[in-house]
This record gives structure tokens, C-alpha cells and sequence, in this order.
């Protein structure tokens, strides 16, 4: 009976030891799962920084663009764009007044 104490002990043992390892395994794996899911969100976290810089300068370039033509459209043009001013005044006046 001894003998057979020992040996479950023996087992046991063995059991614990094969768990231990286990259990620094999947640690470790853990570890460098979490390294490279930080290097992964790091990385994306740049790009999405550039691709919002690229697009922050496309639309201000764009913006400054279309100001300047419509800056060239009225001084070309400035009796007309009086008139068309004037005549969206009186539209949107008779719309907001309407009953």
C-alpha cells in the first residue's frame, strides 16, 4: 500500500509540474501575443495618422482653391453677382415669411 501512496504521489507530482509548464507556456505565448497586438495597433495608429494629415491637406488645398475662383468669379463679374445675391435674398426672405 505503500508502494502504491508513493506512486500516486509520484504522479501527482508530475501532474503539477506538467501544469506549471503548461501554464508558463501560455504566459509566454501571452506575452508575445500582447507584444504584437501593440505593435500592430501602433502601427495602424500611424497610418491612421497620415492618411488624416493626407486628408486634412487635400481639402484645405481644395477649399483654398475654390475660394480663389469664386474670389476671380465676382470681381469678373460683379454686377451679376449683386444681382444673384439679391435674388436669393428675396427667395429665402419669401420662404422663411410664407404662412
Amino acid at each position: 500500500m505503500d508502494t502504491r501512496l508513493q506512486s500516486e504521489r509520484e504522479h501527482t507530482q508530475r501532474a503539477m509540474e506538467e501544469a506549471k509548464a503548461a501554464a508558463r507556456g501560455a504566459g509566454e505565448h501571452l506575452k508575445s501575443t500582447a507584444g504584437e497586438m501593440i505593435e500592430t495597433g501602433k502601427e495602424t495608429a500611424r497610418r491612421f495618422g497620415t492618411a488624416w494629415e493626407s486628408a486634412k491637406n487635400n481639402i484645405q488645398e481644395k477649399a483654398a482653391t475654390s475660394a480663389k475662383a469664386t474670389d476671380r468669379a465676382i470681381r469678373d463679374h460683379p454686377y451679376e453677382t449683386i444681382g444673384i445675391a439679391f435674388g436669393l435674398g428675396v427667395l429665402i426672405g419669401v420662404l422663411i415669411n410664407r404662412d
